[in-house]
């Protein structure tokens, strides 16, 4: 017979006190006679980390001991559902480890030809570009990550990645397999073209004007504004000062905006979900971080938080938030999260598909 455990405390979002119980890895509310009290506090389902790199460093694809690591460190802050935006490495043996948070792979990032970081990207042209979405829709897991913009060299600044023509045959192509496309922006100039060939998600947004947020509003894309990385613009401007000066002024300006537009994508309705972009610059195991920041960024707690947790599953297609006969992912903390944001960085227990790993 397999043993109950009971885990007491209000249960977010809504913030009712129950007793929950987990029997075989799924949550009950009915009274489970015996049940070991495992832990009191806050129970928040399964926190989401919707943009990482499991399986990628700065220099490309790393071996599976070290996605095993990043893995780890995502899990053991409470990321329980990982959205893996574009890897360079095969992370699809993490689909067998239960002790793993669950994983949605974009598959491999598709770029332009030499205009991505070394040994990340399918680098391609756009007459093909329909053909390798084709390929990363079957590989992946429901998601395509594209470049959709970069710095070219003759431009000296960012510039679009993919013609209209491209980015339309593109989102058919992911569409008639039942995946979806989110592509990285960081300028202005890409985001009209990909907002209007039907994208479903935009990583980053720093260039996005009121009138792409309000198509945004109509069309259901999200924004997943990857709040910790957009403060390294200051970085990536010094860096790329000395050859591209147009390029370094752009990330500087896109820098001293940025919470004014991801502030005006919120105010307008856009729906927002945490990403940290670990994998390449940052490391794993920040989506607490991250939503204390999106906090900043002028999103109520419970936005914030709801944005990292219950919205970002529902999204996602985990619409498994606690209820009676769900899978048991979520954390539980010491102290009111909505109250003190700062409290998801001290789990106080971890539970994933029923086990408590952390």
């Amino acid at each position: 017979m397999t043993r109950s455990q009971l885990f007491r405390g209000p249960v977010l979002p809504d913030g009712e006190t129950r007793d929950l119980y987990v029997v075989d890895g799924h949550v009950t509310y009915e009274k489970q006679a015996g049940a070991e009290l495992v832990a009191e506090g806050w129970i928040v389902p399964g926190l989401v980390d919707a943009h990482c790199h499991i399986g990628l460093d700065a220099d490309g694809a790393v071996g599976d001991d070290v996605s095993e690591k990043q893995a780890i460190a995502d899990r053991d802050g409470g990321a329980l559902l990982l959205r893996d935006c574009g890897s360079a490495a095969d992370t699809s043996w993490i689909h067998d480890r239960d002790d793993l948070p669950r994983l949605i792979r974009a598959g491999r990032h598709i770029a332009r030809t030499k205009r991505y970081i070394r040994n990340y990207a399918h680098e391609i042209e756009p007459e093909d570009l329909a053909s390798y979405v084709a390929r990363e829709a079957e590989r992946g897991d429901g998601w395509v990550k594209l470049v959709g913009d970069w710095i070219e060299r003759d431009a000296g600044d960012l510039t679009p990645s993919w013609t209209r023509e491209a980015l339309d045959g593109a989102m058919r192509a992911a569409h008639e397999r039942g995946a979806r496309v989110t592509a990285h922006v960081f300028g202005e100039d890409a985001l009209p073209d990909l907002i209007g060939a039907g994208i479903d998600c935009i990583e980053h947004g720093t260039g996005l004007s009121q009138d792409l947020i309000d198509t945004m509003v109509a069309n259901g894309v999200a924004l997943v504004p990857t709040v910790k990385q957009l403060g390294n613009f200051p970085n990536y401007a010094e860096a790329g000062r000395g050859r591209f000066p147009a390029y370094a002024d752009h990330m500087t300006a896109l820098y001293e905006s940025r919470r004014d537009t991801i502030g005006a994508a919120y105010d307008a309705g856009v729906a927002i979900y945490a990403g940290t972009d670990a994998g390449g610059v940052l490391p794993h195991g920040l989506i607490a971080d991250e939503v204390i920041e999106l906090r900043a960024y002028g999103l109520s707690a419970e936005d914030a938080l709801g944005a990292a947790s219950w919205r970002a599953r529902t999204w996602l297609g985990l619409d498994d938030n606690l209820r009676e006969g769900t899978t048991a992912d979520f954390v539980v903390y010491d102290r009111d999260p909505l109250a003190d944001l700062t409290v998801l960085r001290e789990p106080h227990r971890v539970v994933l598909r029923g086990a408590v790993v952390a």
